[in-house]
């Protein structure tokens, strides 16, 4: 049956419906063009990386990848047969935007054990803490508004306020994170949208904003009016040191910080769970504009999460991950001197995923890549984690998808390739 557009009747039943009249090619008009923001926007460097890295006995030090053989695979597979036996029907089912009440309840919890007072309603579970960041950028930025970023940062974090059209602007930093005084100034001169930070064992850097510094982040940004992202994907990874309490505890924080988490890294990234945590207006707007995007998180995704957490242990887990990351990361630090030229320094991060490296004068990180590559071994350079001009010998290493015996035969590699 046809439905029959164009005329008032349509033919009779069997007759033949006419020929559709050939166009030359030359008469076709294109389609018009792609948003200027799909434009200006690249691929992300890392990704381009990843693919490169993908050869057989490639040692890898490229990609912030938690360790596959430390995922708890019985314990989610049962979590998994828990929230199907508990009703298919539910778990199969479209659900709420704002996330199954169990998985809110569970996050409010561990939210409020480390400090923070949060209660159900007070959290949105997002598709990853990527989607979180994705949603909050839609809600707060308009196209040429700016952005505040610590620099180096989170390279997605780039790509998601490009696509926006924000008009990114990077606050100072020294070995310790964001310097105060800086932020102000350019609050003030700039009266930005929002400041986005990873505070926490940053991404590339590894470093820690200390207490004070953040308690002077809370404050200028009350003062000043100023929203704040506070993204926390590494914060459970801590393998020394004390505990530096969320900058969305901190005075003057309360009313105006999205604090976002993750379980790509304490329990399996191809769950793509992540959560927000929210002033009510503003989650109300990540709410709609997540409507928008995906009506919702993964129903069985969510519902598996909540009762993993609920019956398993996910604290012994969490202390397994961390023994084996603090041991890879003690074996990258102790082969580094003898991989990287005379010269180089790094440094040491408490937790995380990362170390960060620069080179001496007279060289550039992309270029050792090349090298590196050849060699059977790979890194990123830090270039792309910049926002303005970059420091061309920086570079991210990542050292937990590699035993220890693995990741020194990798640095007796990247030696070779230095020369």
């Amino acid at each position: 049956m046809f439905l029959w557009l164009g005329c008032a009747h349509p033919p009779p039943e069997g007759a033949p419906v006419p020929a559709v009249p050939a166009v030359s090619v030359a008469a076709l008009t294109p389609p018009p063009a792609f948003a200027a923001r799909a434009a200006s926007v690249g691929s992300s460097p890392v990704r381009e990386i990843l693919a490169l890295t993908e050869r057989p006995g490639v040692i890898s030090f490229a990609g912030g990848l938690p360790a596959p053989e430390l995922f708890d695979t019985e314990g989610l597979r049962a979590a998994y047969d828990a929230a199907f036996a508990g009703s298919a029907r539910r778990a199969l089912q479209y659900s709420t935007t704002e996330g199954v009440p169990e998985l809110r309840a569970a996050v409010a919890d561990r939210a409020a054990a480390r400090g923070l007072p949060t209660g159900p309603d007070d959290v949105l579970i997002t598709s990853g803490s990527q989607q979180g960041l994705t949603l909050l950028t839609t809600a707060l930025v308009e196209p040429g508004d700016v952005v505040l970023v610590e620099n180096p940062t989170y390279l997605a974090a780039l790509q998601c306020f490009g696509l926006a059209g924000a008009r990114v602007v990077a606050v100072p930093c020294d070995e310790e994170g964001m310097l105060p005084d800086a932020l102000a100034e350019i609050v003030a001169r700039e009266r930005p949208r929002l400041l986005y930070t990873i505070p926490t064992f940053q991404n590339p850097t590894g470093r820690t904003l200390p207490g004070a510094r953040r308690a002077a982040v809370a404050e200028i940004a009350a003062r000043l009016g100023l929203w704040l992202v506070e993204d926390d994907p590494y914060g459970d990874l801590r393998y020394e040191g004390s505990p530096v309490p969320w900058l969305a505890a901190h005075p003057g924080a309360e009313d105006r910080t999205a604090l976002l988490g993750s379980f790509s890294k304490i329990m399996a990234p191809g769950l793509r769970l992540g959560w927000l945590r929210a002033p009510a207006a503003l989650r109300r707007a990540v709410v709609v504009a997540k409507q928008a995007a995906d009506l919702h998180t993964s129903t069985v995704d969510q519902l598996a999460a909540a009762h993993y957490l609920a019956e398993a242990d996910l604290a012994a887990h969490i202390a397994t991950v961390r023994a084996a990351y603090r041991s890879r990361r003690d074996a990258l630090l102790a082969g580094l001197p003898g991989a990287l030229p005379a010269g180089s320094a790094w440094n040491r991060p408490e937790g995380g995923m990362f170390v960060w490296a620069r080179l001496p004068e007279g060289h550039d990180a992309t270029a050792l890549l090349r090298s590196a590559i050849a060699h059977g071994v790979a890194f990123v350079p830090g270039a792309p984690f910049f926002t303005g001009p970059a420091d061309a010998r920086t570079l991210r290493l990542s050292f937990t998808t590699h035993t220890a015996g693995e990741i020194a035969e990798g640095l007796g590699r990247l030696g070779r390739a230095v020369g």
